[in-house]
């Protein structure tokens, strides 16, 4: 097979949420392994609910998570691509109009729950003559139009599933042309895939039933249908589904609350499957550990909890490359050195800054009365520089036999002069960072 193509089709008519980018990066970071194509395809034919800015706001998120396409379609600017498709199927007799309102359409299917059949579409509108459709029309009616299915049983193999069917004469013949003359996403997605040469259709397990009709419309277009995945699907803690129309656990909220990309991304990839969960040093990382087979056929609850967690183990392995940009941005100073000195002790990238007021200074002291005569000694037995991380243990050498002290009693009114807090990075770290000057002014109960 040829390398592989795939793609992300979302609707721009509201934010992504975790479950939205377990399907972009399971399809965007398999392209990548694989050395294939992965396209974002923009599904913004519903005119009515599809905005620019959501548009914009997906592009955002998708470049936070740091997987970025090597295609970007817009399925709206795509319409004569779908009327020629539509044509296609007329003349094939696989479309065909229908009048009925959505009023009449759930009379019809309570009516067939009370008879103990299931609730799909009677092919009324197939018995419509000619003059039916005029007389139709002439009460103002405006016909939707429906894709005449086999009635068979359509199979596949599923990436996740594995051997898989659907029985196509237990659903109604879909809708894929609305009354308005638009079109619904079962068509569209069906043309663009033969178009774009998507070899691989990666998503939500909700998609299960539409993959049957999609084969038997790719193959009415005289079309094979790509190899098709359906992972299980992302929950609430509580079990509730996520909703982009309801915000749950927004992409663009778990960015303002200081949530790590790489963690994010790797929750989303990795909850839900038979491997652990556990930080990754980057999406390539994460790539390799991808295998659909290893996905479970159950719900999985995504924990925000949990996330906070692994947002600050992923800092905790970040190496200075991954992050010199983001600490630049944040006005932090000190390169590898800090870094590798901090990364440990943060909750969240910002804690970054904290810690650099810290170094950098000025800074209160926090001092008590009853360590005055040890912090002054400590003040006087400050090697001289030039500094280095061997400095601290030089120091400690020479201040526990002259003081006396040992353990918390020696340790403790040291950090707390020089930093403020009462636990964080290794002094022997800092200490160079912070420098003899600023050292000196704190141990002497200054502000430095």
């Amino acid at each position: 097979m040829s390398t592989p193509i795939l793609r992300f089709a979302p609707s721009p008519t509201g934010l992504l949420h975790v479950g939205n980018a377990r399907t972009a990066l399971y399809n965007a970071l398999y392209a990548r392994r694989e050395g294939g194509t992965f396209i974002l395809r923009y599904d913004d034919t519903d005119t009515a609910r599809s905005t620019a800015a959501f548009a914009q706001a997906i592009g955002e998120d998708m470049a936070w998570l740091g997987i970025a396409p090597d295609r970007v379609e817009h399925q709206s600017a795509r319409l004569p691509r779908y009327d020629a498709a539509v044509e296609k199927l007329k003349a094939a007799g696989r479309l065909y109009a229908a009048y009925e309102s959505e009023e009449e359409l759930e009379a019809k299917r309570l009516s067939r729950r009370r008879r103990g059949l299931p609730p799909i579409y009677d092919r009324a509108a197939l018995k419509l003559t000619d003059a039916d459709r005029a007389r139709l029309e002439g009460e103002g009616r405006h016909p939707h139009w429906r894709f005449r299915l086999d009635g068979r049983r359509v199979a596949w193999v599923d990436l996740v599933r594995g051997e898989h069917a659907v029985d196509t004469a237990t659903l109604s013949d879909p809708v894929l042309i609305r009354e308005d003359g638009s079109y619904l996403y079962t068509l569209t997605s069906v043309v663009d895939d033969i178009e774009m040469g998507v070899t691989h259709v990666v998503r939500g397990e909700d998609h299960v039933t539409n993959t049957g009709v999609q084969i038997e419309i790719a193959e009415a277009l005289g079309a094979a249908a790509p190899v098709f995945g359906h992972h299980n699907l992302l929950t609430l803690p509580s079990g509730e589904g996520l909703s982009k129309r309801l915000g749950h656990l927004s992409l663009r909220a778990l960015r303002e609350e200081g949530e790590e990309p790489l963690a994010v991304a790797a929750l989303a990839v990795l909850t839900g499957t038979s491997l652990a969960v556990e930080p990754v040093a980057d999406l390539d990382a994460l790539a390799a550990k991808i295998d659909f087979g290893r996905i479970s056929r159950a719900p999985a609850r995504f924990d925000p909890a949990e996330l906070t967690a692994l947002s600050a183990a992923t800092l905790h392995h970040l190496p200075f490359a991954a992050v010199a940009g983001r600490l630049a941005a944040l006005g932090v100073g000190g390169g590898e050195a800090f870094w590798l000195a901090v990364r440990g002790n943060l909750a969240r990238f910002s804690d970054a800054r904290a810690w650099w007021r810290v170094v950098e200074g000025p800074l209160d002291p926090v001092t008590a009365p009853e360590d005055a005569d040890f912090l002054a000694a400590a003040a006087a037995s400050l090697p001289p520089e030039p500094w280095d991380e061997g400095v601290y243990p030089r120091w400690i050498a020479a201040l526990k036999p002259a003081s006396g002290r040992a353990g918390r009693a020696l340790f403790h009114p040291l950090r707390l002069a020089l930093t403020g807090a009462e636990s964080g990075p290794e002094l022997k770290a800092l200490l160079p960072l912070i420098g003899r000057e600023k050292a000196l002014a704190r141990l002497s109960r200054k502000r430095g």
